[in-house]
């Protein structure tokens, strides 16, 4: 029998179209009731590399303790006291997440070739220029990242933007 032929029986045989109907209805329940809809995993809590570098510089060498420090009550020699550790330990953190090198590896002063450099963004051209510069003269270095490697971050929606945790001493 062709779709046509059973279309049609189906429009003119009431009963025909009544079986039809109920038994469409219980596959189509049967169905449902045994394919239990599958809850979407929740996403991954994702952390900024930004908060991450900061946890890292927070935890290691207390920066953000000592940036968020008021201080215009201590003496000279107290802070310069505070930022040798912290200046210590920033470093390594530096060091060690970005293996930070000088862009040009050359002393203040030398004389630098101007060719393509200035485009690429390696170069920051400083004082008066013209089109037909070939060369300058070095006053700073530069610094680049060789590498990047945050450490990873495992924690969850709660603490996502969390620097430091809150310390409480319960003892």
């Amino acid at each position: 029998m062709g779709r046509l032929s059973l279309a049609w029986r189906v429009l003119t045989n009431g009963q025909l179209a009544q079986q039809l109907a109920e038994l469409v209805s219980g596959a189509v329940a049967e169905k449902i009731t045994e394919q239990p809809v599958a809850e979407p995993e929740p996403a991954p809590v994702v952390r900024n590399d930004a908060v991450t570098l900061l946890a890292a510089l927070q935890r290691e060498a207390r920066l953000v303790d000592f940036l968020m420090e008021p201080i215009d009550e201590y003496a000279d020699a107290q802070i310069g006291a505070a930022v040798r550790d912290i200046h210590r330990d920033s470093r390594t953190v530096l060091e060690r997440v970005f293996a930070i090198a000088p862009v040009i590896d050359q002393p203040e002063g030398s004389a630098v070739d101007l060719s393509d450099a200035a485009a690429s963004g390696r170069l920051r051209l400083i004082g008066e220029t013209g089109p037909d510069q070939t060369s300058g003269n070095l006053t700073h270095h530069g610094w680049q990242a060789t590498r990047c490697e945050l450490p990873t971050w495992s924690g969850s929606s709660l603490s996502v933007d969390v620097i430091a945790p809150a310390e409480v001493d319960v003892g």
